[in-house]
């Protein structure tokens, strides 16, 4: 990885690897695609979970004027998938302005679907008291690596979870950063860890950078890869700009989610990111889940992406 933007191109191209529906696979960093359901599919998973991101209980504007609605329709989602998963990581931004209220209605709707649920913050989760209010509601389970850090981790089936926090202090338009408390725990997190245990890594900001000129990048985020280079199998899920993209980078593979609330533009095909408002019958079309699944005997997670539209 390099510390330079990537291109707009670079970018789109890598969307157009996203298919909602398709189950990824990646064999010596060669994506391949196989339908959801289809023989290939069929074979003996030892668990899958689940990903949701970015439900922005509290916002109310033309992009979307009921997002407990499409976060309810989420739920319901996630409950009907042929594998019930074993888990659920929200990967950030639950509430829009981290207010006690939007975080209630998120719980109860959430916590409806009886998941066992994992959370990371994003940066509308840290408006108030340095985030304190999101620990303690949504983190509470978790054995925090950095006192007040939002970060943590777990083992499930033979699989290493890292829940980081890059939203700390953002500022408008800025690239994420993990911090140094953060970057020494999860060194010390590592350590004496078999290079063939698969890694899941949990964010709301993109670890890689997308588009700089957003702020949709870590601007340490490379020093964090680089602690995880050497296992043989690394999954990377992210929230924050709303849309399906998809890269590979060696044992490395990133995946950025669709949100439950609304869409935003693609990288620099707008002045400015933001709610993307879309016909009112599309709108669920472009909002999504992931269901992540680990196949017995195979190093490489296969990742399907589904809309709410269905």
């Amino acid at each position: 990885m390099t510390n330079r933007p990537t291109s707009r191109r670079t970018v789109l191209e890598c969307m157009a690897w996203a298919g909602a529906a398709a189950v990824w696979s990646f064999s010596g960093g060669v994506p391949r695609a196989r339908l959801l359901g289809s023989p290939a599919h069929a074979e003996e998973a030892s668990f899958s979970f689940a990903q949701i991101s970015d439900s922005h209980i509290g916002f109310a504007k033309d992009a979307n004027m009921d997002v407990p609605g499409t976060l309810q329709a989420a739920i319901t989602q996630l409950g009907q998938l042929p594998h019930h998963p074993s888990m659920v990581l929200h990967t950030g931004d639950v509430s829009h302005l981290s207010k006690p209220a939007q975080f209630d209605t998120a719980a109860q709707i959430i916590g409806a679907g009886k998941f066992d649920i994992h959370y990371v913050p994003g940066e509308h989760d840290m408006l108030e008291d340095n985030g304190r209010p999101f620990i303690e509601r949504f983190q509470a389970r978790e054995k925090p690596g950095v006192a007040g850090g939002a970060c943590y981790s777990f083992d499930q089936n033979g699989v290493h979870f890292i829940g980081l926090n890059n939203v700390t202090d953002l500022k408008a338009g800025g690239l994420g950063m993990i911090g140094e408390a953060q970057l020494k725990w999860l060194a010390g997190d590592l350590a004496g860890r078999a290079d063939s245990q698969p890694i899941v890594v949990f964010a709301h900001i993109p670890l890689w950078t997308v588009y700089a000129p957003w702020g949709w990048g870590t601007e340490d985020g490379e020093r964090a890869l680089a602690l995880l280079r050497r296992f043989g199998s690394v999954t990377v899920l992210n929230g924050h700009i709303h849309q399906v993209l998809q890269k590979v980078e060696g044992n490395v593979a990133f995946y950025s989610a669709r949100s439950t609330a609304f869409p935003q533009p693609a990288p620099g095909a707008a002045p400015s990111p933001g709610p993307m408002k879309v016909d009112a019958g599309k709108l669920r079309g472009v909002l999504g889940i992931r269901e992540v699944t680990v196949i017995a005997g195979q190093a490489a997670l296969a990742v399907a992406d589904a809309t709410l539209a269905g």
